[in-house]
């Protein structure tokens, strides 16, 4: 029987396991849920390069007790000098997914860790921030063991990226690395030992930013000085979606947390029956997956940058209305499938969770979209930029390229406020997964009441395309109970079973308090993460 860890002190969850033990030494020195998250964010960065990086998003919810959740929104945006016609101009016609071109967002991921830090401030003694990046620096200098799925990653991606500036001495100097190999990036520990001295506004306006301006446009990137130095993160207000079990929080437009909402929303207005029994029953996962097909399909047709959206008369949190909500419920058959596919979004990155134990709760995710993110690495600091702005199109519509423009993001990292007095943060790596795996992880813990920790570890599914893969088919875990498989086939579902424990969907994870403070966590064993408690 799979069960949650449970502590008093504060926890960290987080798809590798060092990442997770950097945040609970935070918690353990005195450190609030805010810097126990910095410490693995700095860390996560370090040590599981193909999924994240400093030159990446992020993405934060923190829920203090008695307060509304605060969401921050860690975005880069377009370079000036990003439009279609500089595209056009050097031949492409579409935003090229890898090399220097492909990093035309600025990466404002360390930009929210400093908002991050600006928002607890107020909770009391800080730790340094030297104190915070202290593992993050260890790792890049000393050297950590290549993972299963770095050694994987790079092999797969290897035609894509091994003639990048940067991609071969940095990750794979003597061919793609075997798992239990030793990797380091000195380059990159020099980098956040300069920050811990010299402040992280240092990496969008001095050295560090100068540096970086300088090796993107040696690197064919459209990404100036000036776009870095405009970079900041914002404090908003999340989308908010009451259920009967609760209220459930997600990050609005450029990402697509109002889609992993809707999906919840719509569901819960099937009747299926929420005996935890049922949780992976026909009903369960037909009436998730047509609910996703709903969700998707406005997503798909309407997100963007929220600028653009207000623009064009869209509001991401119509979708969540209640009359809405009934109308896409009235459209499923609860015993057919529904025609598909649409397209897919790829994407990659990390979900990490934290607590603390003055009830404090974060939700946060950090990204660099593709595996390895734009494939180049930045000579000075030893920074891979992310590729983000691959998600840009040229043509007109709803994600139009444009100078200064949010890209859209399948980042979206959740959290709920349970009708028991539970706060509950939970997400996952994934791109096109990352709402279907958060809705099979919440429905099936605050729904139909499994263990938190069984909830994660359950079989999951993915409707679209992943991981390279040109099929838009539902992809089911091999252990999902044949019964449930045949009888999914026969609504008209087109099917592929996969590995029992399948990377593409997701590294999950989650983190509660109780109302007694209790804190509980969950890890995914498709990672190499852990939960590490104080």
């Amino acid at each position: 029987m799979l069960h949650a860890l449970t502590c008093r002190g504060g926890l960290v969850t987080a798809p590798h396991h060092l990442a997770a033990q950097a945040g609970a030494a935070v918690l353990r020195d005195g450190g609030n849920a805010v810097e126990a998250m910095v410490a693995a964010a700095a860390a996560i960065a370090v040590v599981y390069p193909h999924m994240n990086g400093l030159g990446g998003d992020g993405f934060w919810i923190v829920a203090e007790p008695g307060q509304e959740p605060v969401a921050l929104r860690a975005c880069g945006a377009a370079a000036a000098l990003a439009t279609p016609g500089w595209y056009a101009s050097h031949g492409d016609t579409a935003v090229p997914t890898r090399g220097g071109r492909a990093a035309l967002t600025a990466a404002s991921a360390i930009a929210g860790w400093a908002e991050a830090l600006a928002l607890a401030a107020p909770w009391g003694r800080a730790l340094p921030l030297a104190r915070l990046l202290e593992d993050a620096i260890a790792h890049a200098r000393r050297g950590v063991p290549v993972t299963r799925s770095q050694a994987a990653l790079t092999a797969a991606k290897w035609a894509e990226c091994h003639a990048l500036p940067g991609f071969v001495e940095t990750f794979a100097h003597g061919g793609p690395p075997a798992a239990g190999t030793t990797y380091a990036n000195a380059r990159l520990g020099a980098t956040l030992e300069h920050l811990a001295r010299a402040g992280l506004d240092d990496f969008y306006r001095g050295d560090i930013a100068r540096g970086l301006a300088r090796d993107l446009e040696a690197a064919g990137s459209p990404l100036r000085l000036p776009d870095l130095q405009a970079c900041r993160a914002e404090r908003i207000a999340p989308l908010a979606l009451a259920l009967r079990c609760g209220r459930v929080f997600n990050h609005p437009p450029p990402t697509q947390g109002v889609a992993s909402l809707a999906i919840l929303g719509i569901f819960e207005r099937l009747g299926v029956g929420m005996h935890a029994d049922q949780a992976e029953g026909f009903a369960h996962l037909h009436g998730l997956v047509e609910a996703t097909k709903r969700a998707f399909a406005w997503r798909n047709a309407q997100l963007g940058d929220p600028r653009a959206m207000a623009a064009r008369g869209v509001d991401a949190a119509e979708l969540l209305q209640p009359a809405r909500l009934d109308a896409e419920a009235a459209h499923i058959d609860r015993t057919r499938a529904a025609p598909w596919p649409a397209p897919a979004l790829p994407g990659d990155t990390v979900w990490m969770g934290a607590a603390d134990a003055a009830g404090r709760v974060v939700s946060y995710i950090q990204s660099i979209y593709w595996e390895f993110g734009s494939g180049i690495v930045l000579r000075e600091s030893g920074v891979h930029w992310q590729n983000r702005g691959a998600s840009f199109t040229l043509a007109p519509g709803p994600n139009q390229l444009a100078p200064g423009r949010l890209p859209m993001h399948t980042l979206n990292p959740a959290l709920a406020r349970l009708a028991d007095g539970r706060t509950l943060a939970y997400g996952t790596m994934g791109g096109e997964g990352q709402p279907q795996t958060q809705a099979a992880v919440f429905t099936r813990h605050a729904m139909f009441g499994q263990d938190l920790q069984a909830a994660v570890s359950a079989p999951r599914w993915l409707l679209g395309r992943t991981w390279g893969e040109d099929s838009t088919n539902l992809k089911i875990e091999s252990r999902v109970d044949a019964r449930v498989v045949d009888a999914l086939r026969a609504a008209g579902h087109e099917v592929q079973l996969v590995g029992p424990w399948e990377d593409m969907m997701g590294h999950a994870g989650a983190v509660a308090v109780h109302p007694g403070g209790l804190i509980e966590g969950a890890a995914d064993p498709r990672a190499d993460g852990v939960c590490a408690a104080v």
